[in-house]
């Protein structure tokens, strides 16, 4: 049977998001302490990990409890809501990046957020995306979730029943896409940034991860230093680091990096999910699992807010998305000094915090009110 709701992966979660919001406002100091710095995987592998992992918990015990068709259906609703939030979403980042650059004078940023398409062909464009072929810079993420889990019910039983064939068959396709030029199409006869026909694997992956962690299994005596895939998988991660890091300083990593070497890792593609970036994750995955046993570390306080926002994930995600070009403004408005940019960082950092804390208010205050009406209904 399926666990319930882990709060490792709502704190992971919640750190994602917050990655992705440094990560999308340019020149922002904080964002060189994010994931995409310290490896060749970013915030990204871990919210599609994610998504799979919470998709499956949540979806595989509604269809051991109520059966296939019901939790068919409520995925298909869930994917409706995100297709419906993603339209609105998209309507609203358009206003404010028009609103933002309309206030910065030394740069495009309609150009620079890929809104450039609605304005020379609006007609298609709002066919586009509808569609899902038009994503502007940071809206790449949403578009890739509602495909994914508009296809979860045609594997969900089976991966359930027979999770590595399901597994296997989700790797066979991930390694021929790239070499079949598998990918759906985007605006101006392009394709999609992350190609969902390779990222499904990780989807699946993280859904496999849930299934397994669900199971019980003998535990690990073994001090971490004497088990041979940890050490593996650390020194992988301290090497991708080094590797990553090297990139910086042009003459260190030709100094660091063989001809022969690069042109068999380069480039590592974040479009297809690069095995190097796959790989990377999955060993950063299991190194912190490995170094993080338990729930008890959750509990404290800085930890109980990435908690609270991993809860409310899309809402921040929309928070974070419409924050970004609002962050950048104010940046440019202040020539980037770095004060600033370490001011709207933050402020953009408390303001999903607010909102995952108010929604976390209005839930218990529902709950509250909705046990309270049975005692004070007359009849």
């Amino acid at each position: 049977m399926l666990n319930g709701r882990d709060p490792r992966i709502d704190f992971f979660r919640g750190l994602a998001l917050i990655f992705i919001f440094w990560d999308h406002v340019p020149h922002n100091p904080l964002g060189q302490i994010t994931l995409r710095n310290v490896g060749f995987s970013d915030a990204a592998e871990v919210f599609v990990f994610l998504a799979g992992y919470a998709a499956v918990l949540a979806y595989g015990k509604i269809l051991q409890r109520d059966g296939y068709w019901m939790a068919s259906l409520k995925i298909l609703r869930r994917t409706w809501v995100l297709y419906v939030v993603h339209i609105f979403l998209l309507a609203m980042l358009m206003g404010i990046v028009f609103f933002a650059n309309s206030h910065v004078e030394t740069r495009d940023l309609v150009e620079e957020m890929g809104l450039t398409h609605f304005i020379t062909h609006p007609q298609q464009a709002l066919t586009d995306e509808l569609l899902l072929r038009f994503k502007p810079n940071l809206m790449d993420p949403l578009p890739l979730y509602i495909v994914l889990l508009a296809g979860l019910p045609l594997v969900l039983p089976l991966l359930l029943r027979k999770t590595w064939l399901v597994v296997g068959a989700s790797a066979t396709v991930y390694l021929l896409a790239p070499w079949m030029g598998w990918n759906l199409r985007a605006i101006a006869d392009g394709v999609w940034y992350f190609n969902p026909v390779t990222w499904q694997f990780l989807f699946i992956l993280g859904g496999a991860a849930a299934l397994h962690a669900g199971r019980a299994r003998a535990p690990e005596h073994r001090p971490l230093l004497r088990q041979p895939l940890f050490v593996t998988a650390a020194l992988y991660t301290v090497a991708a680091a080094v590797l990553t890091l090297s990139w910086r300083w042009p003459e260190v990593h030709d100094a660091l990096m063989p001809a022969w070497l690069s042109d068999v890792i380069y480039p590592i593609s974040k479009t297809d999910l690069s095995p190097l970036r796959l790989l990377h994750f999955l060993a950063l995955a299991y190194v912190t699992a490995k170094l993080l046993p338990g729930r008890g570390w959750t509990q404290n306080w800085w930890a109980q807010q990435s908690c609270r926002m991993g809860r409310y994930s899309l809402e921040v995600f929309c928070l974070g998305v419409l924050l970004a070009p609002l962050a950048d403004m104010l940046n440019a408005m202040a020539d980037d000094a770095w004060s600033m940019q370490i001011f709207s960082a933050l402020l953009g950092l408390a303001l999903m915090a607010g909102l995952a804390a108010w929604l976390e208010f209005n839930k218990r205050l529902n709950l509250v009110q909705g046990t309270a009406l049975p005692s004070t209904s007359v009849g």
